[in-house]
């Protein structure tokens, strides 16, 4: 019996759309001889729909919408498509209103509906908000064509996968939807999800079914979303493991896809129907990375409806990596890069700005800025007078510029793209309504030592972005002679205090322990806790790892909680 793996894109919201994404991938899987197809986690609507499930009309369109799918798809051709479908205990019982659901489709009708067992609530999950988690194990029967017997299949919806108290040495959830379906003897498992990316978590996700499928010897299909939405990227990298817990194909990174697998009833296993169609996984993590920030670039610029893009290039790493990810995103010719230099704009600055912008192929602008300070600096003068040049007349620069390009983006209807990196979203090194204006942050998610490692990996064949940039010192330019590093520790030193106190967790006392100096720990820590509020204030950012400043981080503003750190 064949079984195909429709790794879909789809839009939030896009009823129609994503349907028609739907039924076109199904007429695809027939004219391939395709018995059932399978779908992502609520594909209908696309992950994650957030408070539009708040809207009753829009849970009334989604189940339209359902029903005309049905009656449109192959009759012969059984397909699971996500959705949501409304809780009939809601009210009686306290519950939520409503399910996340796998509905299966067969002969123009709505055969049955499967809901999701376990709710996440972590990191950038909130489904307990929307959802009541489902109480029974999901499974039907499907005869493979006639005079066959009919197999069991079981049904898993995402998180459903992540509670082997084995593989992970502890349950997070009362129930594992795996050992259920096992115990009901089911031939095949399917996992159908809207896993976003991190990185690294490919591997994780291989090892986790890997342990799955040879401790409840069944066979296992696991169908993820890809595309962009939001802050939150999905990698697709769909697979199947066969009983042994061999990887019979791989679909995709970054790509939609159609995946075909044979189930052989007689062995209960499956293998792909394409020998050996196990696409490789990215050769290292800056390849990875690449993939996914190109992939948010673009979705983000589609689905919010703009084909054009302008950056502030500064001639530093930042923007460079920024600019190179836009012209591959949407096309060189759809990149504006704006250079706006200032009396402390060194010469070499701007030399390999337009260096940068000649090896991408992209327009440039310039707008010097002098004047423009000028006139800031006669506005307040009688109020500054007596005071020194300090931080807000270095940041006046960085307002101005925002402005300028803010200015280009409401003109022409371009999507301005913020410049910024991890570890500066992290300390503060930014600035309100300057630097950090735009519609989305590229490489928020993106520590310093990351883009550099990211913007080395690029030069690998060919020099994309100028020696130079990579060489010279890090600076913001704002006063005479400035570098980054007057402000900030090295960003290697930085870049491993933040990671382990973001993504590890550690106390300050640990992080010390592991050869870092208190003072600079302790400041460290500070800094990151009062920069909340610009965060708070901060474009969405492309989120790539497991610890992102987007939806996921929910630290208060107010807050006296890291004030007092001790090492």
């Amino acid at each position: 019996m064949k079984i195909a793996i429709a790794q879909l894109n789809p839009t939030i919201g896009a009823l129609t759309d994503n349907a028609q994404n739907i039924l076109n991938a199904a007429k695809q899987a027939l004219d391939l001889d395709v018995r059932l197809l399978l779908t992502p986690e609520l594909s209908l609507c696309g992950y994650p729909p957030r408070d539009l499930l708040l809207d009753p009309s829009f849970v009334e369109a989604m189940a339209t919408t359902l029903q005309q799918l049905a009656r449109d798809l192959p009759p012969n051709l059984a397909v699971l498509v996500g959705t949501v479908e409304p809780n009939p205990k809601a009210f009686t019982s306290g519950g939520k209103s409503l399910f996340n659901s796998m509905a299966l489709l067969e002969g123009g009708k709505v055969q049955q509906i499967f809901h999701k067992r376990l709710l996440p609530t972590y990191d950038v999950f909130d489904e307990q908000r929307y959802f009541e988690p489902g109480l029974q194990p999901n499974f039907f029967t499907l005869t493979p064509q006639p005079h066959y017997s009919a197999i069991k299949i079981g049904v898993t919806i995402c998180e459903d996968l992540w509670n082997d108290e084995e593989f992970w040495g502890k349950r997070t959830y009362a129930v594992n939807p795996i050992t259920d379906l096992a115990q009901l003897g089911v031939d095949l498992i399917v996992n159908l999800s809207a896993s976003p990316y991190s990185v690294g978590k490919q591997a994780l996700r291989e090892a986790m079914l890997r342990h799955s499928a040879t401790r409840f010897d069944r066979p296992i299909i696991y169908a993820n979303q890809v595309g962009s939405n939001d802050d939150l990227i999905f990698d697709g990298s769909s697979f199947a493991l066969n009983r042994t817990g061999e990887i019979v194909c791989r679909a995709r990174s970054f790509e939609t896809d159609l995946v075909l697998l044979d189930f052989d009833v007689e062995k209960g296993d499956i293998a792909s129907v394409q020998p050996k169609y196990v696409t490789p996984l990215p050769d290292c993590e800056e390849e990875e990375i690449w993939g996914a920030l190109v992939l948010g670039v673009k979705d983000y610029a589609r689905k919010c409806g703009f084909s054009k893009v302008v950056i502030g290039l500064s001639g530093g790493v930042d923007s460079a990596l920024v600019a190179a990810i836009a012209a591959e995103a949407l096309g060189a010719e759809n990149v504006l890069g704006v250079l706006m230099p200032s009396p402390y704009s060194s010469d070499h600055s701007v030399k390999d700005a337009l260096v940068l912008a000649e090896n991408l192929g992209i327009k440039t602008h310039t707008l010097p800025i002098g004047n423009l300070m000028q006139s800031y600096d006669e506005s307040w003068e009688d109020l500054f007078a007596g005071t020194e040049f300090g931080i807000a007349e270095e940041n006046i620069q960085s307002r101005i510029r925002g402005n300028l390009l803010m200015a280009i983006a409401n003109k022409f209807g371009y999507l301005l793209l913020s410049t910024g990196n991890k570890s500066e979203m992290a300390v503060g090194y930014c600035t309100l309504y300057g630097d950090m204006n735009g519609g989305l942050a590229a490489i928020a998610d993106v520590p310093k030592t990351r883009v550099y490692s990211l913007c080395k990996w690029l030069n690998r064949n060919d020099e994309i972005i100028p020696e130079n940039i990579l060489t010279k010192a890090p600076s913001a330019e704002l006063k005479p002679g400035q570098t980054d590093q007057d402000s900030l520790p090295a960003y290697d030193i930085l870049d491993d205090i933040l990671q382990r106190f973001i993504h590890e967790h550690q106390s300050a006392a640990q992080i010390v322990a592991a050869g870092h100096d208190p003072d600079v720990v302790k400041r460290v820590i500070k800094m990151v806790a009062r920069a909340e509020f610009k965060r708070r204030q901060a474009p969405p950012g492309l989120k790539i790892t497991d610890r992102a400043f987007g939806t996921g981080w929910r630290m208060p503003i107010a807050s006296k909680g890291l004030d007092t750190v001790s090492v």
